[in-house]
């Protein structure tokens, strides 16, 4: 069990501006602990900032995954200063502590920053329209165009082969044939769909070691909800949760999205016949997505966008039945058989998206010579 947070302690080590007035939980993310803090400027005004207790526990290496965010925020704000924009709210801003650093660490071990709260703005669970999805896509893409000449070799890979499929598959393959829980019996069909596409697991990991895909500072946690969307004109304006950023393909960022966003129904959904892959939430997203990153993205990301979108939900279903067939030990569970059914929902997404393949490529196709 974690420790309740000494707020006034940790409060005291950073720069806020203003007298601290309280603190309270704040969002729905599931890793880190998030608050709002509320501060009371010498004009009486009331403002807030974010403060977040790093789960250390899942980020093995804090102080990388802070160095990480910190060069490629400074970055970001210089670019968007450059281009008359405003980097507080474009942007994460770190709040710095008194001694200079971008987090503070406890005497307990425990690790803590803290960001310029963005007003007027707000992240959704689910988009509202098409036009929500179309903005997010498009901040998404905006953020890696905006990266597009950064060295992403600079930067620490905070999660070591993350989408690397190809040591995926091979830890599902030791999985099965260990079978520590006499569970690989009863999931045969599923474990059959992840051998048939076996061919496919090489592809995008061969394509980066021989040179002929980008490596690129990516996302790496495309979902919807960690875009903040502005109030009044319901364009994306910042990518948040920036945790995963590290050396990666564009093409994972985006297969990854489409994967999350283009479901019909609940990640861990068990009914599959509402369980659908939503060409027109792909349209959106791919559409947006394209405007903002045509200046940087190469002829072989292109031609692999729609694949990507396949092997990034295939690769995640795989994991989902790994996880399974391990005990249910990584991802968290609140029922029997959780991690199945989250691994049907992906694999029933794959089998309509490789139905749509065509059309979906159609699409793309058609943005990238300037028709709609």
């Amino acid at each position: 069990m974690k420790p309740e947070p000494d707020f006034p302690n940790v409060v005291s080590q950073f720069k806020f501006d203003g007298e601290f007035i309280r603190v309270e939980p704040y969002g729905f993310g599931h890793i880190n602990d998030t608050y709002a803090a509320y501060f009371r400027k010498v004009d009486g005004g009331i403002h807030r900032s974010i403060m977040q207790r790093i789960n250390h526990f899942v980020f093995k290496k804090p102080e990388e995954l802070m160095a990480n965010i910190w060069a490629v925020t400074s970055y970001l704000r210089k670019i968007i200063i450059g281009n008359g924009g405003d980097p507080d709210r474009e942007t994460l801003t770190l709040i710095p502590t008194y001694q200079g650093e971008v987090f503070y660490r406890t005497e307990a071990g425990y690790y803590w920053r803290a960001y310029i709260f963005i007003e007027n703005a707000h992240t959704y669970q689910i988009p509202e329209s098409s036009i929500h999805v179309y903005n997010a896509a498009g901040a998404y893409g905006h953020f890696q165009q905006l990266l597009a000449d950064y060295p992403a070799d600079q930067l620490y890979e905070t999660i070591p082969d993350f989408h690397n499929t190809v040591k995926r598959f091979n830890t599902f393959l030791k999985t099965i044939e260990k079978d520590e829980y006499n569970r690989a019996q009863g999931v045969k069909a599923e474990i059959d769909f992840v051998l048939q596409h076996a061919g496919e697991m090489p592809i995008l990991v061969d394509s980066i070691d021989q040179g002929r895909l980008p490596v690129r500072v990516t996302h790496n946690d495309t979902k919807f909800n960690n875009v903040m969307i502005d109030d009044d004109n319901g364009e994306g304006i910042c990518v948040i949760d920036l945790d995963t950023v590290m050396p990666g393909s564009l093409l994972y960022d985006f297969g990854d999205a489409i994967r999350s966003i283009t479901n019909t129904a609940e990640e861990d959904e068990r009914n599959l016949e509402i369980v659908h892959f939503d060409l027109d939430t792909y349209r959106a997203f791919t559409q947006g997505y394209l405007e903002a990153v045509l200046e940087s993205i190469t002829p072989e990301e292109i031609k692999n966008l729609v694949f990507s979108a396949r092997l990034m939900t295939l690769e995640c279903g795989m994991r989902f039945l790994t996880d399974y067939l391990n005990g249910d030990v990584y991802f968290r569970t609140k029922r029997e058989n959780h991690n199945l059914d989250r691994c049907r929902t992906q694999f029933k997404l794959i089998e309509e998206m490789e139905e749509q393949f065509d059309t979906m490529n159609v699409i793309v196709s058609n943005k990238v010579e300037g028709r709609s």
